[in-house]
């Protein structure tokens, strides 16, 4: 089964929005071969696709868990260097 899900996040900050795809970016390059996953800017969105290929919907699950997780540390790093600064 094919499955295609997209995330967007909306950031009125460009550096924030680069500082997140960055964040998020490795992810993209080492994924399973039924898992596609491209995260890019548009606007002043975030927006990763994902294109899961296989019969375990638990591995799209653990891949949007793991996304939004490494979303929400890239949050609050950003937050925490604002704060010091």
């Amino acid at each position: 089964m094919k499955i295609k899900a997209e995330i967007s996040l909306t950031y009125e900050d460009e550096k924030k929005r680069k500082a997140i795809l960055m964040a998020i970016s490795p992810d993209n390059v080492k994924t399973p071969k039924n898992l596609d996953i491209k995260s890019f800017i548009e606007k002043n969105k975030v927006i990763t696709l994902i294109v899961y290929n296989g019969e375990n919907l638990l591995t799209l699950q653990s891949t949007i868990d793991d996304l939004l997780s490494c979303v929400s540390i890239a949050e609050k790093t950003i937050s925490a260097l604002k704060t010091k600064n």
